[in-house]
């Protein structure tokens, strides 16, 4: 991508950002803990990521704000909708390396 100019390169990644979230907002089978088990990240992450990339430049932006936009809806609310109790076996991997 070294021939692509700094405006295109970040228009490219922002647009690969925008379907990775719609990906995942039509995803709802997959669970947050499935992710961060085989990908080591989740929805929870990219929201994350959005706060600090918002605080390096000075946006103000909560995790509530960066949630919602992950998500498409208050987090809770997801939660109640598509969040299923993780196995024990998710959570067993989850406590190993990788976790957050």
């Amino acid at each position: 991508m070294s021939e692509i100019d700094d405006r295109t390169r970040t228009e490219l990644e922002a647009a690969a950002f925008r379907r990775l979230v719609a990906h995942l907002r039509a995803r709802t089978d997959v669970q947050n803990i499935e992710l961060m088990n085989l990908a080591g990240f989740c929805r929870n992450c990219l929201s994350n990521w959005m706060v600090d990339a918002a605080r390096e430049r000075g946006v103000p932006l909560d995790k509530d704000a960066a949630r919602l936009a992950v998500y498409g809806m208050p987090y809770e609310e997801w939660k109640a909708l598509h969040q299923k109790e993780a196995s024990p076996e998710q959570q067993a991997a989850f406590t190993g390396p990788g976790a957050h």
